[in-house]
């Protein structure tokens, strides 16, 4: 079976375009300190996914158990093929290689190397829509807002000048994915507030 590792968001979503058909998607919940943008939001990560006709699953782990009950669920589905959206933190790729060698499955990181301001534009310019769910405060006055082709020029230069990762790959910020070339239709919602957590702000949407 061919699983992909998803959250809703921009890169994990974009390396299943890039990688193409997968058997079913999966999202992980880990018990992190800061709660996660697409774990509070979860639904609609469900549902932006749902839209593109992909099966979804959502696994929650145990704190300290996440790579051995992550080996077990994928074992149990015969897992052959991992596609992952990891694209320039190493630490993240040698743990999905990790993963795969104690599953037994083929790993694909279609983004792996790329470019990060470079993927930004390649991202938007197939036509993904997306909303920020989540940023660190300097990124604040991007909360709830769309980021598009239209957009995505305006966006990298704002993250660029406050020094952060155009790609948000180390959490800068969350996106959820409104629109792209996988979906049937375009993702509907509501924003109903904000949450803070510290110097971390999180849309919370229905």
């Amino acid at each position: 079976m061919r699983i992909a590792f998803l959250s809703g968001g921009k890169d994990s979503y974009y390396a299943v375009y890039k990688y193409g058909q997968v058997d079913l998607g999966l999202i992980l919940i880990y018990d992190f300190p800061r709660p996660n943008p697409h774990l509070i939001n979860l639904g609609k990560s469900l549902e932006t996914l749902t839209l593109t006709g992909t099966p979804v699953t959502v696994l929650r782990l145990s704190k300290g158990r996440e790579f051995l009950e992550t080996v077990e669920f994928l074992r149990k589905l015969d897992t052959d093929t991992i596609v992952a959206g990891d694209v320039h933190i190493d630490e993240h790729l040698k743990y999905m290689e990790r993963l795969s060698a104690e599953v037994g499955a083929y790993l694909i990181e279609p983004l792996w190397g790329l470019d990060p301001e470079e993927l930004m534009y390649m991202e938007f310019n197939d036509c993904l829509e997306v909303l920020v769910i989540g940023c660190c405060k300097s990124l604040s006055n991007w909360l709830g807002r769309r980021i598009s082709r239209e957009y995505v020029e305006e966006f990298v230069s704002y993250v660029k000048d406050v020094g952060l990762d155009p790609l948000g790959e180390g959490g800068e910020y969350h996106t959820l994915v409104i629109s792209g070339p996988l979906h049937k239709s375009k993702l509907k919602y509501s924003v109903v507030g904000v949450e803070v957590f510290n110097d971390y702000e999180v849309l919370r949407v229905i």
